[in-house]
């Protein structure tokens, strides 16, 4: 499968926010709002079941589509350097960026937003840190393992495509007994298997509230370091066939 045979697929058109459906009649592929049948109009456009309901010829009309802008978040954190996540988060990144060919998108990095080039600019900061924004669908990458509100920034986001990355180590970790430090805050916990339980139901807590949020504003996708990124992310829906 090559990234260049797909597209993100943008969530609900919201004007400016760079969905491709605008809301106004155009030639895209997406419903935009019914009217009377006037002459010239092409017959394939017709609605049966409205003309039927209203008596009188009347067709669908179609949403313009334009294209699309993105703006996309790469997180830094410490917490990604562990097994692996960076490094594939990077290689997502570069699948997205390669979906968006021939369309808008800049990378949000520290200094501002960047074209992306050869090489990724992740943000340190963590997302609550970084507090990005920009016109265009924002695409975030991240473990969404920091401290603080994390669902509340979402909900203010405009639609999005969220996308976790995290190591299959960190979604079913094995009961164990160690002391374990915390690689951003530098706190030490100690673990046993009853923390275990308690740590993987918290965290599919966490994920779960993530995901509806997530899905309510957009799409979401849970990736796990070393799975096929390609069809993943077009299982869940963040990208389509051009």
């Amino acid at each position: 499968m090559r990234a260049g045979r797909f597209r993100i697929k943008t969530p609900r058109p919201v004007p400016g926010y760079g969905t491709r459906s605008q809301a106004r009649p155009g030639r895209g592929e997406a419903f935009f709002d019914h009217r009377p049948y006037v002459p010239g109009d092409d017959p394939r456009l017709l609605d049966w079941k409205a003309s039927a309901r209203l008596g009188e010829p009347i067709v669908r009309q179609k949403a313009e589509e334009r294209s699309g802008r993105f703006w996309l978040w790469v997180d830094g954190s410490e917490s990604m350097a562990l097994f692996g996540k960076g490094a594939y988060a990077e290689r997502v990144a570069r699948v997205l960026i390669e979906a968006a060919r021939g369309e808008r998108i800049r990378l949000l990095t520290p200094r501002g937003p960047r074209r992306p080039g050869k090489t990724l600019e992740a943000d340190p900061r963590g997302l609550l840190a970084a507090r990005p924004y920009a016109r265009g669908t924002p695409l975030l990458i991240t473990d969404g393992l920091e401290e603080g509100d994390f669902a509340a920034y979402l909900r203010r986001l405009p639609p999005f495509h969220l996308i976790l990355v995290l190591a299959p180590e960190e979604i079913a970790p094995p009961p164990l007994e160690a002391v374990l430090e915390d690689v951003e805050t530098g706190e030490r916990v100690a673990v046993n298997p009853g923390r275990v339980r308690a740590y993987r139901a918290a965290l599919e807590a966490h994920l779960a509230g993530l995901e509806r949020i997530a899905r309510r504003k957009g799409g979401f996708a849970l990736l796990k370091v070393g799975e096929p990124i390609l069809p993943a992310l077009y299982r869940a829906g963040v990208l389509e066939l051009r």
